[in-house]
């Protein structure tokens, strides 16, 4: 009874904000600004095309400049998690099985000239949980990327031969063009409240909202793609690329060392309705243990990555695919030595070895009708070096072996009935969950345990 409870009377909900929703007239500012439908620019929300990663990588210039280049987003919808209770019986996520706002947006995106333009957006976040273990509603700056560019045609001006700018953003990936990678990389959205692993790579948005990225990129005859761009903690001018972090906490953020360099490197190709890109990106960041102790030593994060993606666009046929592998090594050569030393720097875990590795690997595959029906199937492993001390039992959520291996699948059906309105209804699974299938934390929970179904509805105006 209480699953159908979950699926239905939300179900309900999200249809009758469809049929409200079908006499909108307002539109999401870059379509206004293009004239252009969602689908010309997305395969799904925030799934790109080829002509999307044009416009993203021309600065979002095309089009008439808006006089308000203001729009909004919001998405409600209603988690069950199959076993939400810890050994003493209490709930390890709160407002599950209830319909719930998860987050709210508001976007300053579009023209300014025609050689600069943004995305700026604003979230507020209805399930933030404060240090008391309760909800509380909390905003804050999210995903931003603001460029200058340039261009130079061909000949018969047919085409752009050279595409060519700047980027300042604050989330590594986040000015990325291609889903493959994480800022924007499946899953497009997943359970606000659900319960997910330990062990995440460092670019694998560690970093989102903390940082100000500053780089430049080059595109050439829409074949080749080349970038290098360099990440800082989100100081001074730039303060305001962080805004809402919790800023004054030891680990309430990560604090980045000086300069830290990133790279992207991507071979493109398009003919007919196919587009194939085969590329590489990577990140070497130097992060202070203690984020409110700047000068102190730092470890060292190396993350590289190889990553695809393949499109087939047609109407009413869509077909994508998309794969990424990160290693990340990572050099403890601050928190290690302080550790030994019976003085650990920082809070929370600590590296019980000198160096360790993760390695996260995700593919995923969709399948769009009419560009109202999809189906997605996504896999997910994530392994790495076995270590007590950041993964073990004393660490929030931790592993009763110390190992950081997850791995598991993700089924998705979504309907979109008009162009700003998306429902969607998604299962995640999990073979192996920190370290193991089953007793992973000691206390005789099981990787399945964690599994989730999730409803949702996303809509614009």
């Amino acid at each position: 009874m209480k699953l159908t409870r979950f699926v239905f009377l939300p179900l309900a909900a999200m249809l009758i904000l469809a049929a409200v929703m079908r006499r909108a007239e307002a539109v999401p500012a870059f379509a206004r600004q293009t004239g252009q439908a969602c689908a010309a620019c997305h395969v799904s929300f925030p799934e790109l095309t080829p002509y999307g990663r044009m416009f993203k990588l021309g600065g979002y210039t095309i089009g008439q400049r808006q006089t308000l280049p203001i729009a909004a987003m919001a998405q409600v919808g209603d988690t069950h998690v199959k076993n939400n209770k810890d050994g003493q019986g209490n709930a390890i996520v709160p407002k599950t099985d209830q319909l719930a706002l998860s987050a709210a947006s508001l976007f300053l995106a579009g023209k300014a000239t025609d050689n600069l333009g943004a995305f700026v957006q604003w979230t507020y976040n209805n399930l933030n949980v404060n240090d008391a273990g309760k909800t509380v509603g909390h905003s804050g700056i999210d995903n931003t990327d603001i460029r200058l560019v340039g261009r130079v045609v061909n000949e018969d001006k047919t085409d752009v031969r050279w595409l060519y700018g700047a980027t300042l953003h604050n989330n590594p990936t986040v000015q990325d063009v291609w889903n493959s990678t994480p800022a924007f990389g499946y899953p497009f959205t997943a359970p606000p409240n659900g319960i997910g692993p330990i062990a995440g790579t460092l670019i694998d948005g560690a970093l989102a909202q903390q940082v100000a990225g500053m780089g430049g990129y080059v595109f050439w005859n829409r074949t080749v793609y080349a970038e290098l761009s360099d990440y800082r903690t989100a100081d001074g001018v730039f303060s305001w690329l962080r805004a809402g972090q919790d800023t004054h906490t030891p680990g309430g953020v990560l604090r980045l060392k000086g300069n830290n360099p990133y790279w992207r490197f991507a071979y493109n190709r398009e003919w007919g309705a196919n587009s194939l890109m085969l590329g590489t990106y990577g990140l070497i960041a130097d992060v202070y243990p203690d984020d409110t102790l700047p000068g102190t030593p730092t470890d060292r994060y190396t993350d590289v990555a190889a990553d695809a993606q393949y499109q087939y666009i047609t109407d009413p046929n869509t077909f994508t695919v998309q794969a990424t592998y990160i290693h990340e090594k990572q050099d403890f050569r601050a928190s290690y030595p302080a550790t030994l030393a019976g003085a650990p720097i920082g809070v929370g875990p600590t590296p019980a070895n000198p160096r360790d590795t993760l390695r996260t690997a995700k593919l995923k595959l969709s399948y769009y009708y009419e560009h109202r029906y999809g189906a997605t199937l996504s896999l997910f492993d994530t392994t790495g070096t076995a270590d007590p001390g950041l993964y073990g039992p004393g660490s929030v959520g931790g592993s009763n072996n110390g190992n950081p291996g997850s791995r598991g699948y993700i089924v998705e059906l979504s309907y979109q009935p008009i162009q700003y309105l998306r429902l969607m209804l998604q299962y995640t699974g999990f073979d192996k969950f920190n370290g193991a299938r089953r007793n992973y934390d000691g206390f005789g929970r099981t990787a399945s345990d964690n599994n989730m179904l999730f409803l949702n509805a996303w809509f614009a105006f």
